[in-house]
């Protein structure tokens, strides 16, 4: 056989020419997602914070009667509490992330971000509500005891079933929606990575 027609696939495979990945495209979408973490943080704060306040109003203005309605007025609020102290720690990994890091920061940073995340959307999101359903029919029940049966039954079925609408419908899909993103994050810093490694 001719030596001449012998072919060097690794020095081929060294010249071929690579699409580097387009970094200011990728930094750009790691700061919009650091945007939209934090404007989805302070945005929960603000609502939890002012239904609490709302709530508190109603027990000083209204003067319930039962106890079961000041338990319920406890409970709801503590769930609040509780999820934002937790939720709210998320916030220095969010301002943490800057453009001078390295890429395999960014990838340590993220994973970080999305193992807080998991977190808070399986055990303290359970943790939420949970506490959150038992405060609400606590709450409800001296207000349903005045009412007739169909109407209580009515109020209690509504809500209940919002409740569940809210756990097996709408927390699955942003749950997902928060995955994807952060999913999508890591594997194109982690492409970057595998490419510059090359």
């Amino acid at each position: 056989m001719d030596n001449d027609n012998t072919i060097d696939f690794k020095d081929l495979w060294k010249k071929q020419t690579v699409s580097q990945p387009d970094m200011k495209d990728l930094l750009a979408r790691l700061s919009k997602f650091k945007k939209t973490a934090l404007r989805c943080l302070w945005f929960t704060n603000i609502t939890l914070l002012a239904t609490s306040a709302f709530i508190a109003f109603i027990w000083i203005y209204y003067q319930p009667q039962f106890i079961s309605t000041k338990i319920g007025i406890v409970l709801t609020i503590f769930a609040m509490v509780v999820y934002m102290f937790v939720y709210n720690k998320l916030l220095n990994d969010y301002r943490n992330i800057d453009s001078t890091q390295t890429n395999q920061e960014y990838i340590q940073k993220l994973i970080l971000i999305k193992k807080k995340q998991q977190f808070l959307q399986t055990k303290m999101m359970t943790f939420y509500f949970l506490f959150l359903t038992i405060g609400i029919c606590l709450y409800m029940y001296e207000y349903a005891s005045r009412m007739s049966v169909l109407a209580a039954s009515l109020t209690y079925g509504i809500t209940l079933f919002w409740m569940l609408f809210n756990w097996f419908y709408l927390r699955p899909r942003q749950i997902k929606k928060q995955q994807d993103k952060i999913n999508s994050l890591i594997e194109k810093f982690e492409e970057v990575n595998r490419q510059l490694e090359l």
